[in-house]
C-alpha cells in the first residue's frame, strides 16, 4: 500500500465561541483588555478536546466569574475578516446567569447594557452578532445563511 503525504501546509479556521449572557438588567458585555480593543461579547477560543458549549461555559465564567446556562445556539459567524488577527469561526450562544458579574481574565472590565443601548465601540463583529440577537428576541426569527 502507497501512503501519499503531502508537504503542503494547510491553513484552517480556528473555533471560538462567543456568549450573549442575559441577567436581570440586560447583557453583559466585556471591556477587551487585549488587542483588538473595544466591547465584546464574552468569549474566546475552544481548546483542543472541548466541545463547542463546554468551551462556552468556560469562557463566560473566566471572563465574567458567571456560571452559565446555554439556552440557545444563534448561529455560527464564519465570515474571513471578522477577526483582525486570524480566520476565525465563532458559534455564538444565548445564555441565562444570575449573580453578579465580575470582570476577569482578559477582560478589562465589564458592564452590563440594556439590550438598546449597547456601546458604539463594538470590537470584531459583534454589533451584527448583537443586531441578529436582537432580532431573534424581537421575532423568533434565527440569521439565516447569506448564500
Amino acid at each position: 500500500m502507497f501512503l501519499f503525504f503531502s508537504k503542503k501546509k494547510y491553513r484552517n479556521p480556528v473555533p471560538t465561541v462567543d456568549i450573549i449572557i442575559e441577567v436581570k438588567d440586560g447583557v453583559v458585555l466585556i471591556e477587551r483588555k487585549n488587542a483588538p480593543h473595544g466591547w465584546a461579547i464574552p468569549g474566546g477560543f475552544v481548546d483542543y478536546g472541548e466541545s463547542l458549549e463546554a468551551a462556552a461555559r468556560r469562557e463566560a465564567n473566566e471572563e465574567t466569574n458567571l456560571d452559565v446556562a446555554l439556552t440557545q445556539l444563534l448561529y455560527t459567524y464564519s465570515n474571513p475578516h471578522r477577526d483582525s488577527r486570524q480566520h476565525t469561526i465563532s458559534s455564538v450562544f444565548i445564555a441565562k446567569a444570575k449573580g453578579t458579574p465580575q470582570a476577569q481574565d482578559d477582560a478589562k472590565s465589564l458592564a452590563v447594557f440594556h439590550p438598546h443601548k449597547f456601546p458604539k465601540n463594538l470590537a470584531f463583529d459583534h454589533a451584527q452578532i448583537l443586531a441578529d440577537y436582537l432580532n431573534f428576541k424581537k421575532t423568533g426569527k434565527l440569521p439565516r445563511p447569506t448564500l
